[in-house]
């Protein structure tokens, strides 16, 4: 795994199979408590070593439902950590990965992890927000994603518009300085660093989007 930030590691990129130009990546959170997972990817399997090296997993986190065609079941025979998601995603999940546990409401994980659902993207889309002590890193999987290093939204047929205006607005008001989506262009920057200001404008200019039509 890479380490992106101390205490932050990043799986090896896996490409998109609908969408080539994106890469899709899961994080390990060091955390006093134990170790998360956020996202899945099958490049997590080749990672088990260096996983293990690095304290193991706790919890495993999915942010929605498509991350359960890439692969999470595997990396269970290494380390058998529950896996958890929003309720409104587990049917979806389920069919592709083994459900453990899923949460209802925003709500805590000891003192330093926040589950925020954001529904939209999807109905149990939930974003994740992480205090390392260094910095505030917010995972959105798809609900925010770089795109050359743009944030963008992924408005998809099935997704509930509303909802989503909704889940920004929230998202804007929310305490970060380091976005971490679940895909990002291949070879760009698969993080951002922000602060408040700059993270409003960001999101207020996908909001004006969104509002007007646009997917993203």
């Amino acid at each position: 795994m890479e380490t992106a930030f101390a205490g932050l590691h990043a799986s090896a990129p896996q490409a998109l199979p609908f969408a080539p130009a994106l890469d899709a990546r899961a994080f390990l959170l060091q955390g006093e408590q134990g170790n998360l997972l956020v996202y899945s990817t099958t490049t997590v399997d080749v990672d088990a070593s260096r996983i293990e090296d690095l304290g193991g997993v706790f919890r495993r986190y999915l942010n929605h439902w498509h991350e359960a065609g890439f692969g999470c079941d595997a990396i269970r025979k290494a380390f058998p950590a529950p896996l958890v998601c929003h309720e409104r995603d587990r049917d979806s999940a389920a069919a592709r990965c083994s459900i453990d546990e899923t949460f209802a409401q925003r709500g805590r994980l000891d003192d330093d992890f926040e589950v925020i659902p954001t529904p939209g993207h999807t109905s149990g889309a939930t974003a994740f927000l992480w205090d390392s002590g260094e910095h505030r890193f917010l995972f959105t999987g798809d609900t925010l994603y770089l795109d050359h290093g743009e944030w963008v939204a992924a408005v998809l047929d099935s997704s509930d518009r509303d909802a989503y205006i909704e889940s920004l607005e929230l998202i804007r008001t929310l305490d970060f300085d380091v976005l971490v989506p679940w895909i990002a262009t291949g070879g760009q920057p698969f993080h951002a660093v922000t602060d408040e200001t700059d993270a409003k404008a960001r999101i207020d200019a996908i909001l004006e989007r969104l509002r007007r039509g646009e997917t993203r």
